[in-house]
């Protein structure tokens, strides 16, 4: 099974240590020149800076009903984690290929290149879209200027098929995210006379709290939707930073927070709640000790949740596709809230399993490679399929 199509990809993918905090560029220039090899055309969607960049790519007629195949680029840190394998360098064991990225989600991306030769010497009707954006990871950010690029550019697709591992069955939702930063400005002094200072730290444990009571109000069971596990919107407190020494009462703290929103439910009323308890219970008793005090609420990224209708031609595309109508959900976001948002309908369905992704010894399971290469000729055989006028 080491012969299959897409290993000499992947292992080329996996040697690019695409993390987050880094470049992306020597990856995306390599899926350049190895399509322009192919006789395929690319664009690049750059960031401001010009240190990462999109790809988007059109094999086919320029015609609508076509499909895109969308995966990120970058992955997870592998920084504090007992790696017993060289997480940027593709080694097999046991039927498993182990590397940073196999599962999350480089064995897609890896299979859809192999793809392309396929893709091009098929006499194809609709045409196959590839669009491999950059920092995912960390909020969907690079998506979003690639998307502006598709939807100008390409006839409207049927159906966005985004590659996140999931055992290659279609999942049809997933929750929306919206990740905040609060700073709260006090006022310091020495801590023998902290009632005459205003204690950051002592008013974000106020809004923390707070957030704990409208996470528990969110879990209420007349909310529940069950298709989710969890079954309800939560939120979460995951940093934070404040104080200098403990005989000052510290004049600044700031914490980070996530509302992970079922489907329907709009994060943004969980930042309005706070943000209200912030100004009318918080802020005048802070100002009447000190007026220069303050409580900032900045964005730091967020991306819609997914439901996709069962019944709707994307979804049973993808069961087609995949030979499985065993629709799910999954507790992890992706860019496909983005793309349904942009009118693309959209489904999730790739090789490996999240059991796998952002662990050490990532790995996805040559099988698993094998079933997502075959999936790509059913693909091309759908595309090639007479159009119904």
């Amino acid at each position: 099974m080491s012969e299959l199509r897409s290993r000499v990809l992947l292992e080329r993918l996996v040697g690019f240590a695409t993390v987050s905090r880094e470049s992306n560029l020597a990856l995306i220039e390599f899926v350049r020149d190895y399509l322009q090899g192919l006789g395929v055309d690319s664009e690049l969607i750059y960031n401001a800076e010009r240190t990462k960049a999109s790809l988007l790519a059109s094999i086919g007629p320029a015609a609508p009903g076509g499909v895109v195949l969308s995966g990120h680029t970058d992955v997870v840190p592998v920084d504090g984690q007992a790696w017993t394998v060289e997480p940027f360098c593709l080694s097999e064991m046991d039927g498993k290929w182990f590397g940073r990225g196999t599962a999350d989600m480089k064995g897609y991306l890896a299979s859809v290149l192999a793809a392309v030769p396929m893709f091009l010497a098929s006499a194809l009707r609709r045409p196959v879209h590839l669009a491999f954006s950059y920092d995912e990871e960390v909020g969907c950010l690079g998506v979003h200027s690639l998307l502006d690029v598709l939807v100008r550019r390409v006839p409207p697709p049927a159906l966005c098929l985004i590659g996140e591992p999931t055992q290659l069955q279609p999942v049809l939702g997933h929750k929306g995210k919206l990740a905040m930063r609060c700073h709260i400005k006090g006022a310091a002094c020495h801590s023998a006379y902290a009632p005459y200072g205003v204690n950051a730290i002592e008013q974000a444990a106020r809004l923390i709290g707070r957030l704990g009571e409208i996470g528990a109000a969110l879990a209420d069971p007349s909310l529940h939707d069950a298709r989710f596990d969890p079954a309800y919107s939560t939120v979460q407190v995951g940093v934070i930073q404040g104080g200098t020494a403990l005989n000052i009462v510290p004049a600044d703290c700031r914490f980070d927070f996530e509302v992970r929103a079922l489907p329907g439910f709009d994060p943004q009323v969980v930042a309005e709640q706070l943000q209200g308890y912030a100004e009318q219970t918080l802020l005048p008793a802070m100002q009447a000790v000190a007026s220069d005090t303050a409580i900032r609420f900045e964005a730091l990224s967020a991306y819609p949740g997914l439901a996709t209708e069962p019944d709707s031609a994307a979804a049973q595309l993808v069961a087609r596709l995949c030979g499985s109508e065993a629709f799910g959900t999954v507790a992890f976001g992706t860019e496909g809230g983005l793309f349904h948002q942009a009118g693309v309908p959209t489904v999730v369905c790739g090789p490996g399993s999240m059991d796998q992704g952002h662990k050490p010894d990532e790995y996805v399971s040559i099988e698993q490679m094998a079933a997502c290469d075959r999936l790509m000729d059913r693909l091309a055989s759908y595309l090639c399929e007479p159009i119904d006028c």
